[in-house]
């Protein structure tokens, strides 16, 4: 089983290229959909904090599930990075980066994807020493259009592009120039 740390965050992220995000509602039900997941090769995947049960899930998963990498999902406050490492969470993501969950990611041991969607997001976030982040949400701020730009601009940081990604764009996505490096989310 792959120990996660902030050091090698970004290369299991680019070798797991699709990262599911599940928004659960029985914890039973998210052990079997990470089964199912682990069991097509999909190993890295995010639990959203958004239901009562995403800790117990997250706890179940890594109870239940060996091998699968799980991260903590719609981090949106101080406090948020201790909950999902108590959860047993093995990373953490947000949709946004204010300045105190930046301070409390960096005080985390917990690797972190923080959520941008314009440049200068993109700028700060890196100033921060972010260089993996989630450009949220996809769709609507522009895709894979705005992607392909923004790798130019800064090849040093590696894109997962989630909101309302399905099957049908993956391909564009997984086809990103290289630089950074680049992975795609879909939410199930």
């Amino acid at each position: 089983m792959t120990t996660l740390s902030k050091t090698n965050f970004p290369e299991v992220l680019r070798a797991a290229r699709v990262m599911p995000i599940l928004t659960v509602r029985d914890v039973s039900q998210a052990v079997r959909t990470a089964q199912a997941l682990a069991a097509g090769g999909m190993t890295v995947m995010e639990i959203t904090l958004r239901t009562a049960v995403a800790v117990s899930a997250i706890r179940a998963i890594r109870d239940e599930v060996p091998g699968v990498i799980i991260g903590a999902g719609t981090l949106l406050k101080r406090g948020d990075c201790a909950r999902a490492e108590d959860a047993g969470a093995q990373f953490a993501v947000s949709p946004g980066l204010t300045d105190e969950l930046a301070q409390d990611a960096i005080q985390s041991p917990l690797p972190f994807l923080p959520g941008v969607q314009t440049a200068a997001e993109v700028m700060r976030a890196a100033g921060y020493g972010f260089r993996e982040l989630k450009f949220y949400p996809a769709r609507s701020a522009g895709g894979v259009d705005v992607l392909v730009d923004f790798s130019s601009i800064f090849p040093q940081i590696g894109w997962g592009p989630p909101g309302k990604i399905g099957p049908d764009d993956v391909a564009g996505y997984l086809a990103l120039p290289p630089g950074g490096g680049s992975y795609t989310h879909l939410t199930l």
